[in-house]
């Protein structure tokens, strides 16, 4: 892969960078097995992976503190492993068994963490914009400087209840972030084939919201510009729109052929602009680590990942009892 250079600071420490690098492999792994166990039969129902699109979550986290909220969509795995939910609950979610986050009742989709602040996990496309909003609500009423990252992707984008949102935002000045994961095909259709206004961040200024755009592939850019975002939110001016750049290598789910677009254009992606082997670059360039030292990182997270795997085919399916709780109304 060629090395390119990145838009944010070229000062970050040794010690970030492998951070960045080690969470974002875990993602990577994570979902590579995910997807093997799909194909197994192990995991049922729908399965959106996150492959390619590492760099969002991580830089956007990297810019987080604690008691701070997020949310997204059905799109989530990577989401929960970045603000540090245990990759084994995730697994076993996903394969439906008791030791899962939601006890085997959610499965891919519909992962909470009251704990690591993470609320879902939303399969109606851009339902979780005015939750979102309503966590920042909360916020807002109790002056806790706390911020809400409300995730959404390009095809969300144009569901009515976001501008709802943006207004009912702007209005209370909630200290949220939207974050637009535009990986450019929503569920198969090309943005310029769905979307009259080629840059989402400006759909904002109507309600007098400000936004930009952000290289998605690069972990440092995407936390240069959330330290920006967080800050602006944290100062109490309301929320802001961050536009991320992405790209995802899989089909919009497992069942999905991707057949709307070319395999050379995929793999030109992975050559040119993957995110994963930016860092790995860097740290080599800058002799933060020697390839010796990546593969053993590497071997480390895939020991993470195959553990989590098997504790997702051990853990035992759930008690019929448990259909009976978390009921509220």
């Amino acid at each position: 892969m060629a090395a390119r250079k990145s838009a944010a600071k070229s000062n970050t420490s040794k010690e970030e960078l492998l951070t960045y690098y080690r969470e974002m492999l875990l993602i990577r792994r994570f979902e590579e097995k995910a997807g093997q166990l799909y194909g197994m039969g192990l995991i049922g129902g729908f399965c959106h992976l996150y492959i390619g699109q590492e760099a969002v979550v991580v830089g956007l986290e990297a810019a987080a503190e604690e008691g701070d909220k997020r949310i997204t969509s059905y799109r989530d795995h990577g989401h929960m492993l970045a603000c540090g939910m245990d990759p084994k609950g995730v697994m076993a979610e996903l394969t439906g068994r008791e030791g899962g986050l939601s006890k085997g009742k959610g499965g891919s989709m519909h992962m909470f963490s009251k704990e690591k602040h993470f609320y879902g996990g939303h399969g109606i496309v851009g339902a979780q914009v005015p939750l979102g909003a309503g966590l920042a609500f909360a916020d807002k009423y109790k002056d806790n400087k706390r911020v809400t990252f409300a995730y959404f992707g390009d095809g969300a984008a144009n569901q009515g209840q976001v501008y709802e949102t943006f207004n009912m935002a702007a209005l209370w000045k909630l200290p949220v972030i939207f974050v637009i994961e535009n990986n450019q095909y929503a569920m198969g259709t090309a943005q310029k084939r769905s979307t009259s206004t080629p840059e989402l961040h400006t759909r904002g200024l109507a309600f007098g919201i400000p936004g930009e755009t952000v290289d998605g592939m690069d972990v440092l850019a995407v936390k240069a510009a959330s330290e920006k975002a967080t800050e602006h939110c944290r100062a109490g001016k309301g929320p802001y729109i961050l536009e991320i750049m992405t790209y995802r290598y899989r089909g919009h789910s497992m069942s999905d052929p991707a057949k709307y677009r070319t395999r050379e254009e995929v793999q030109k992606m992975r050559d040119e602009r993957d995110p994963i082997e930016h860092v790995r670059e860097l740290l080599l360039q800058g002799k933060h680590a020697t390839d010796d030292d990546l593969k053993a990182i590497d071997k480390e997270i895939k020991a993470v990942v195959n553990e989590a795997a098997e504790f997702s085919k051990t853990s035992p399916e759930p008690s019929l009892d448990e259909l009976w709780t978390d009921i509220y109304a």
